[in-house]
């Protein structure tokens, strides 16, 4: 006698609750990721400061050797008015120096993966202006230039230069043997080859350089500032130091900390979206 057949379809209310299920647990899974990114390091901020706090305090250290973080977020918020232009300058002039040592840098590793003799030719002048001490260049750019914008961001240009033609030569040249002969056995031109090929695999080295570049704009925005200038936080660290206020030269480092961490995260939150079908996100 034979058994009778075991009922396999779900109702549709069943599969609809499984699908409203999985996707709480998505949801859940994203806040919890979120929640996660956010409270190991504030946790770790506060601990940390909560430290300096009680160190501060107990061993008697002088303000004007080392303030207390309440007297120095007292300064900051107290007299953030005063920061805000100074902060939109740095910003601007990171950015500009981003953007512009960036594209150079792409242009120079396009050229140079094509070519060897090319990359012979020109790494050694790249490799010249990336050891030269950025200190010792800014003097000289101020009196080329003036005492403007411009300056900075070639500065903040030359800090974000290197570390991304480095990158990008490596990224256009790693690409996977077997499907560049694929793409040659097709007869794909070399522009056919580097759209759908290299540039994409080279795309996790780019990001990576990217996030490197952004922390360096910042620092080489405030070494044209610390220079010449009288406007930017560099220009407020050094005044602040040269008048003893140090509360307010720790809320220009602070901020300048800040702004470091917000565009770094910028182009990570970019590079998530951006490389969903990659690896090194899953």
């Amino acid at each position: 006698m034979s058994q009778p057949a075991l009922q396999t379809n779900a109702s549709p209310e069943t599969a609809k609750n499984g699908r409203k299920t999985g996707a709480e647990e998505t949801l859940g899974y994203k806040l919890k990721s979120v929640a996660g990114a956010v409270m190991y390091p504030v946790a770790t901020f506060t601990l940390l400061f909560t430290l300096w706090e009680l160190a501060v305090r107990l061993l008697d250290v002088k303000a004007i050797i080392l303030p207390a973080p309440t007297y120095i977020f007292e300064e900051l918020f107290g007299s953030f008015s005063f920061y805000i232009p100074h902060i939109k300058i740095t910003f601007y002039e990171a950015i500009m120096g981003f953007l512009l040592g960036t594209t150079l840098a792409l242009i120079g590793g396009i050229l140079m993966s094509q070519s060897r003799l090319l990359e012979r030719m020109m790494l050694p002048v790249a490799i010249v202006a990336n050891v030269t001490p950025i200190v010792v260049i800014a003097p000289l750019f101020m009196i080329w230039f003036g005492f403007g914008s411009y300056p900075k961001i070639l500065i903040s240009a030359i800090c974000t230069f290197f570390p991304m033609l480095i990158n990008s030569i490596v990224g256009f040249r790693s690409v996977d043997e077997n499907n560049y002969e694929y793409m040659r056995s097709l007869h794909a031109s070399k522009t056919e080859i580097f759209i759908k090929l290299r540039f994409p695999n080279s795309l996790p080295f780019l990001f990576a350089a990217a996030r490197t570049c952004m922390s360096m704009s910042v620092i080489g925005a405030v070494v044209g500032e610390m220079y010449g200038s009288t406007k930017g936080l560099g220009n407020v660290v050094v005044t602040s130091a040269n008048y003893l206020e140090i509360d307010r030269m720790f809320s220009a480092i602070f901020l300048l900390a800040a702004m470091g961490i917000l565009m770094t995260n910028a182009v990570r939150l970019i590079e998530r979206r951006v490389l969903k079908w990659h690896g090194s996100e899953r």
